[in-house]
């Protein structure tokens, strides 16, 4: 199946490969949170199918942060489909080759497993930097993953971290040199993809208990994030981006966690 802004590859029954392909940058555009709803709900309803490659066909960006300048637009299914991809009786891993900030951090959290390129992976939260909240599920999951000091770090620094410390960190499960990546995740997946499903499934509900937000939470987060969007900080922050846009054109989005410090 290809959509607008992603592909799923039907490797086997019980393999898929979901790529996002959004663009330039790819962003978390309306579209693409309509189609990556729409694949999380086939991912669930699959009866045979075991184990998700979440990747990118963009070499310099996983999924990046959402489209601010089209919020108006988004439909209400971000929230919805983050909680759904955690609790599905499928493992869901992510191969990480490029940016993956806001949005794209919080898709990546809500992954079951994280293998990252060790030259080529970058992770942050920039909200914070632009004047806003994160709302995708960042505030819930990385405290549960890094601990509290080490995601108020991250979230309030809004800065950019390479994968070797997101690794020491545990924010992702490992960095991988960037030429052993297809390797390690494909030889998971295919090791996966052989158990029975029932075990798999189980077990991951076990972890799930003791490691996943509350729901709740993360519905409230969203809110939150809707609502700092009207915090007076914000318009001043978009006019320090815009400045920033002048001079480093789109070379802005590959640096943008080390640039938001830049900001008067």
């Amino acid at each position: 199946m290809t959509t607008e802004t992603l592909t799923v590859d039907v490797v086997d029954e019980h393999r898929w490969r979901v790529v996002v392909d959004n663009g330039p940058t790819n962003l978390v555009t309306p579209e693409l949170v309509r189609d990556l709803h729409a694949t999380v709900e086939r991912i669930v309803a699959e009866p045979e199918l075991k184990v998700v490659v979440f990747e990118s066909a963009n070499e310099l960006f996983w999924v990046n942060h959402f489209d601010l300048a089209r919020i108006k637009d988004f439909p209400p299914l971000w929230t919805d489909a983050v909680i759904k991809l955690s609790t599905a009786p499928v493992v869901s891993i992510a191969k990480v080759r490029g940016r993956a900030r806001g949005g794209g951090d919080e898709l990546l959290l809500a992954c079951d497993i994280r293998y990252a390129s060790r030259e080529r992976a970058v992770v942050g939260q920039i909200e914070v930097g632009t004047g806003i909240l994160p709302g995708g599920g960042a505030t819930e999951r990385l405290p549960r993953l890094i601990g509290r000091d080490r995601a108020l770090e991250a979230i309030l620094s809004a800065d950019d971290y390479p994968a070797e410390l997101a690794e020491r960190y545990g924010w992702v499960t490992r960095a991988v040199p960037d030429a052993d990546l297809d390797g390690v995740v494909d030889a998971l997946a295919t090791r996966l993809a052989g158990f029975d499903k029932q075990a798999l499934a189980a077990a991951k509900r076990q972890v799930n208990r003791a490691t996943l937000p509350p729901e709740a939470d993360l519905h409230a987060a969203y809110q939150e994030f809707l609502a700092s969007l009207s915090f007076p900080g914000y318009p001043r922050r978009l006019g320090g981006l815009r400045e920033l846009f002048a001079q480093h054109g789109p070379r802005l989005e590959v640096d943008l966690g080390p640039l938001l410090g830049d900001i008067a």
